[in-house]
C-alpha cells in the first residue's frame, strides 16, 4: 500500500521519506517549493529521492483542494497519510499572516477532508508543534497541560489544527496523531533555524544576535530521533472514540541557547561574534519535552546529544556551505 506524505522536500519530510523508503514502503511525496528559505536546498533534498525505488513526487500545494484530490486519485491504494507540510516560523507569522492561515489552516483542512474520504485509511499522523505550550510555565511539558496560551500566530495555527484534527475524529472515526515537534536540528536542516543561520554567520565571521542573553532554553531533537519517533507513531494508529491523540516529539533535555552556541564554535573551529538583543515578545523562555506517552506507545528514546548531533550537522554544513 501507499503512503501520502506532504512537505517532502522540507527538512523533517525528506528525511522521514528516505526512511520509509529504506523500509519498503510506497511513497507519493507532495511539496509546492515555496520560496520561505533556499530553494536550492528543497531542490537538493527532493534529487536525493528521486529515482528511488517505491518514489513519487508531484508539486502542489496543500491548500488547493483540486490539486490534491487530483493527487489522491493519481494514486490508489493510500492507506496512510503523513502530513508534514506547513508554513514554519514564529517570527515569520508576525510578517506574513495570511500565509499560515492558507497552508496551516485552510492546508490542514483539505487533508482532513481528503482523509476522510480514503477508503481503508489506517492512519493520519500529522506536525503539530512545541510552540502550542505558549507560555506554560510547568516543565516538562506534558500532553495533558493546557495549550490556551499561544505566543504567537505560528502556534496558534498549529493549536487549531489539533482542534481541527479532533473535530475530524470525532465526526468521521479515522485515526489521527498530532506531534508536537520540539526544535528539531541537524543535517539538510532549515535555514531559518538558529543553529543554522548561526554556522552561517560564524563561518562568515558575521555576528550573530543573541536573545535574553543567550539563557532561552529550548529541548534541541535530532533528526534520526525525530524520524524515529514519527515511524514509530505511524505504525501505532490510535483506537478509542475518537480515536485522536497528540504526543510530544523531543529529547527531553532542555538546554540553552548559550550552550548551542559553544557546542557550534567548537564543532566548526570558529568563535562567535555576539550581539545581544531582547527577547522576541513571539519567542518563549524555555521548551522541554515530556516524552513518557510516545515512549510507553513506540520505544522511542532519543539517543543524540547535542554535542554529537551538532557535529554531525556542522560536517555536512561546510560542505553544503562551501
Amino acid at each position: 500500500m501507499t503512503i501520502l506524505l506532504t512537505g517532502v522536500a522540507g527538512f523533517v519530510g525528506y528525511h522521514v521519506t528516505q526512511a520509509l523508503l529504506a523500509r519498503g514502503e510506497e511513497v507519493v511525496g507532495v511539496d509546492n517549493l515555496n520560496t520561505y528559505y533556499d530553494v536550492r536546498l528543497k531542490e537538493a533534498r527532493l534529487a536525493r529521492l528521486e529515482g528511488q525505488s517505491g518514489f513519487r513526487f508531484v508539486r502542489a500545494d496543500i491548500s488547493d483542494r483540486a490539486a490534491m484530490q487530483a493527487v489522491v486519485d493519481s494514486a490508489p491504494g493510500i492507506d496512510r497519510v503523513v502530513h508534514l507540510a506547513a508554513q514554519a516560523g514564529v517570527r515569520y507569522s508576525i510578517e506574513a499572516p495570511f500565509e499560515y492561515a492558507s497552508s496551516n489552516l485552510i492546508g490542514h483542512l483539505v487533508i482532513l477532508e481528503l482523509c476522510r474520504h480514503l477508503k481503508g485509511l489506517k492512519h493520519l499522523v500529522y506536525a503539530s508543534s512545541s510552540s502550542v505550550y505558549g507560555a506554560n510555565s510547568a516543565l516538562p511539558f506534558s500532553e495533558a497541560d493546557r495549550v490556551d496560551t499561544p505566543q504567537s500566530l505560528y502556534a496558534a495555527t498549529k493549536r487549531a489544527d489539533e482542534l481541527m484534527s479532533y473535530a475530524y475524529g470525532h465526526l468521521y472515526a479515522f485515526p489521527q496523531t498530532g506531534l508536537r515537534f520540539f526544535t528539531v536540528y541537524g543535517p539538510w536542516g532549515r535555514p531559518d533555524m538558529a543553529y543554522f543561520s548561526f554556522a552561517r554567520a560564524i563561518m562568515a565571521s558575521e555576528a550573530i544576535t543573541v536573545y535574553d542573553e543567550g539563557r532561552l532554553k529550548r529541548d534541541f531533537t535530532y533528526i534520526d530521533d525525530i524520524v524515529a519517533g514519527v515511524i514509530g507513531a505511524l505504525d501505532h494508529p490510535p483506537g478509542g472514540a475518537p480515536p485522536v491523540r497528540l504526543l510530544n516529539i523531543g529529547n527531553n533535555q532542555s538546554e540553552t541557547v548559550s550552550h548551542l552556541i559553544e557546542t557550534l564554535e567548537s564543532a566548526l573551529g570558529r568563535q562567535a561574534k555576539i550581539r545581544y538583543a531582547a527577547r522576541p515578545a513571539a519567542d518563549v523562555v524555555e521548551t522541554f519535552a515530556d516524552v513518557t506517552a510516545i515512549g510507553d506507545l513506540t520505544g522511542f528514546s532519543p539517543k543524540t546529544k547535542l554535542a554529537v548531533g551538532i557535529a554531525k550537522f556542522a560536517e555536512w554544513f561546510l560542505i553544503w556551505n562551501r
